[in-house]
């Protein structure tokens, strides 16, 4: 009998065929998802209404990932759940078989050959780009060292208009009270010649657009990476009557999605010159405070794209000076849940609820250009759902093939 090592245990999963090497298990076992490129076998199954990802790989391998794995969720990181690791696995021979590495699989997320098998906009590819880095500057910011960035060791799931990136693949990774700045450099390093690689395969595979240049393309990579770093984390210095300034870091610091944990001020000895670090806190800035409002947990953009539509509400309606929160439940009630709940069942598994107000909003936007006047949302509502969402695929179990690139 294998051994199950788990937190949350599903006991639906101890009646799978553990005996049974991973890449032999029958097709009625498993649920057709697109997967990335890995040097493990992967499939996954559906056990009692959820699907998981199950990974055949050492036990030594499969303890370090699943036990990383449970840091980072701790640490609110974006990466996939773990759910557990089977081990002391026999095939029916007696002979043993490698240990079985548990996740569960994060709904409405897609691997990026999936994305780019119909070929993406030069724009999005670098939004999925601009996504990966953000990624390992989050992880970067938790004392999380890679050892692996690649586009195949990551998940990307729509975020109004952008896309936002999970750490799939923690094997090679290691996490510390803090990253060193060789560390870093290691994993920039590294996510460049991985990416290289898979955009070269992307062009091998016609499934690259002309106009992306690879080595371009990942040269940018630490340009970006330096930006972002430099704005989350590098001391500022300004007079004391351009004390204004604090607040715009603050904002901009919010703007990107991070919270300020504390800042450090530091007065030089004629107290003329002041000098600041700010102390960031993992982004979700935007996506906390909507959950606070509304109990709706989306991605960060959406957050941002809902909470302005939030704000348009109270001003339209005249109450910039209730209670935020009694306008929020007014508008979850009166705005977004009537748009939800628009969408015919059959047509719930094409898009997240978040992710389709979001594109209600655009489709609303471009209808009252045509119109030359305001679009009623319901009305905008209507006809997205009729004119746009219903040809779209399914991505909550999304089929082999990729959305078409609509952004």
């Amino acid at each position: 009998m294998p051994r199950f090592v788990a937190t949350r245990p599903d006991t639906g999963l101890l009646s799978l065929p553990w005996d049974v090497p991973l890449e032999d298990w029958p097709e009625d076992q498993l649920v057709a998802l697109p997967r990335g490129i890995s040097r493990h076998v992967v499939r996954f199954v559906r056990v009692n209404g959820s699907v998981y990802a199950i990974k055949e790989v050492m036990e030594h391998l499969a303890m370090h990932e699943y036990r990383l794995l449970r840091d980072l969720e701790r640490l609110d990181s974006p990466s996939v759940e773990p759910v557990g690791v089977i081990t002391d696995r026999l095939d029916q021979n007696g002979e043993p078989l490698d240990s079985i590495l548990v996740t569960r699989h994060l709904q409405f997320s897609l691997p990026y050959r999936a994305l780019f098998s119909s070929t993406l906009r030069p724009d999005t590819v670098n939004r999925l780009i601009d996504a990966l880095v953000a990624l390992i500057v989050r992880l970067h910011l938790l004392g999380f060292f890679w050892g692996d960035c690649s586009l195949s060791n990551t998940l990307f799931r729509r975020d109004a208009g952008a896309f936002a990136a999970y750490l799939v693949d923690a094997e090679t990774g290691e996490l510390h009270q803090d990253i060193s700045d060789g560390q870093r450099a290691h994993d920039l390093y590294t996510a460049e010649i991985n990416l290289f690689g898979e955009f070269l395969d992307l062009q091998e595979g016609g499934l690259l657009d002309d106009a992306i240049d690879p080595m371009e393309t990942v040269q940018s990579i630490n340009d970006r990476y330096d930006a972002l770093w430099a704005e989350l984390t590098a001391p500022e210095e300004f007079a004391t009557d351009e004390i204004h300034r604090l607040d715009s870091r603050i904002r901009r610091l919010n703007e990107l999605g991070f919270d300020v944990a504390e800042i450090d001020i530091i007065t030089d000895w004629d107290g003329s010159q002041v000098r600041i670090q700010p102390k960031v806190v993992d982004a979700g800035h935007h996506s906390r405070r909507l959950l606070r409002l509304t109990g709706l947990d989306v991605e960060e953009n959406q957050a941002r794209r809902l909470l302005n539509d939030l704000d348009s509400y109270a001003a339209s309606t005249d109450q910039q000076n209730e209670d935020e929160e009694i306008v929020a439940h007014e508008w979850l009630t009166d705005v977004f849940e009537p748009v939800v709940r628009s969408v015919p069942r059959d047509l719930k598994r094409k898009l997240e609820p978040a992710e389709v107000f979001h594109e209600v909003l655009e489709h609303r936007w471009f209808l009252s250009e045509q119109a030359g006047h305001e679009v009623d949302t319901m009305e905008a509502a209507r006809s997205y759902v009729a004119n746009v969402l219903a040809a779209k695929p399914d991505e909550k179990l999304a089929l082999p093939t990729a959305p078409p690139d609509s952004e």
